[in-house]
């Protein structure tokens, strides 16, 4: 089976190096940039295994209609900002598609003409959107009536270096885009409004110790397609991180609309990537660290549930692959073999909390995960 993964980036390049180590797919990656491509050709001849590379400008959706023509399926990876286009064109092509782009563009637009083309599509198969929404689905689907969903997570680097004590785990403009993006939540069956940052709580996790918790815009689908009176995410860092964020915000250094300086027109934002992700780079080698939790709540047959999965999860020195890249990517690869397998046959666009409604397929996604080593430990009580 074909397999042509768009985007050579963190979680693209060990996404291909996983799925290339599986006889039953003939793996290619593509990407614009020839340094990811040379990096990816590298790590493929340390890990004895063989895929291909296309340097491509997948920003222009009629090339990438044309370059997944001769593939039986496609990952989707590109940067978020231009992910929707991608899957449109994927989708477009007739390919079966898993999708980790994480655009902010409403994905059911989508699903007239993924069903039309007999496509089956899962969008936002990483971590958190990701395994969490699987795990919401199926505590969802088990249980009678829901009534608390909660779930936190955050990607850290294992040594804390002043002065931001952070590491950024996939696009750095996507995080930023946490710290400005109001938060939605839903309490008491009414959806709430506030914004990113806000509600901070210090919470202790075994194995790292004390995180702040804030509010950021990360219910996504989950909103819609579950049924529950209080639902809501939050992302953790290390205590100092949230004031940090907010400062910067509210000076401006996040602002999208030009500024004139010096009879210079810029975005400030421009200017805040040129100074800030040099510093947030996670370096090859680097130990970071995915911290989760989810929890649901509920009643089956008139008894109190709570359903509590959790992740802890390190830079693997073996395979030199990062703990966020492993977390997100190999949820892709492990849905990818899951349609591969017949396993998971649904038409359309689907979320992953329509996983959890099919026990068998969490199953599956439990067990491939665990096989690479990202185990989630469950708790019923």
């Amino acid at each position: 089976m074909k397999v042509i993964i768009l985007g050579a980036g963190l979680v693209g390049g060990p996404m291909a190096l996983d799925l290339a180590g599986d006889p039953k797919f003939e793996v290619t990656v593509a990407d614009i940039s020839g340094e990811a491509l040379h990096s990816l050709a590298a790590r493929m001849l340390l890990r004895a295994v063989k895929l291909k590379t296309i340097m491509a400008d997948l920003s222009d959706p009629a090339r990438v209609t044309s370059l997944v023509a001769d593939f039986d399926m496609v990952i989707n990876a590109v940067p978020g900002f231009m992910g929707f286009q991608t899957l449109k064109a994927i989708i477009g092509a007739g390919k079966n598609v898993v999708d980790i782009a994480f655009f902010i563009e409403d994905p059911f637009e989508l699903d007239e003409l993924a069903r039309r083309n007999n496509v089956t599509a899962i969008m936002d198969m990483g971590v958190a959107p990701g395994m969490c929404n699987v795990l919401i689905g199926y505590a969802n689907h088990l249980l009678d009536e829901t009534d608390n969903i909660l779930y936190m997570v955050g990607g850290l680097p294992e040594i804390r270096e002043w002065p931001y004590e952070y590491k950024a785990v996939f696009s750095p403009v996507d995080v930023i885009e946490e710290y400005t993006r109001p938060a939605r939540y839903i309490e008491h069956g009414k959806l709430i409004v506030k914004p990113a940052l806000s509600d901070p709580e210090l919470l202790n996790f075994p194995g790292i110790g004390t995180l702040e918790a804030f509010n950021t815009d990360g219910l996504r689908s989950l909103a819609h397609t579950v049924k529950c009176p209080n639902m809501k995410e939050k992302t953790l860092r290390y205590p100092g991180h949230i004031e940090k964020m907010r400062l910067l915000r509210e000076t401006g250094f996040f602002n999208q609309d030009e500024i004139e300086v010096r009879g210079v027109r810029i975005r400030p934002m421009d200017l805040t990537a040129k100074l800030l992700f040099p510093k947030w780079k996670l370096q090859a080698g680097e130990v970071d660290i995915t911290i989760m939790q989810v929890m649901v709540e509920g009643r089956k047959d008139g008894n109190k549930i709570r359903y509590t999965w959790d992740l802890f999860d390190k830079y693997d020195p073996a395979t030199k692959v990062h703990s966020m890249a492993r977390t997100t990517g190999y949820s892709a690869t492990v849905a990818l073999r899951m349609i591969a397998d017949g396993l998971y046959t649904r038409k359309g666009i689907s979320v992953p909390e329509y996983i959890g409604k099919q026990p068998e397929c969490v199953a599956y996604m439990l067990a491939g995960l665990r096989a690479r080593g990202v185990i989630y430990l469950e708790t019923i009580s």
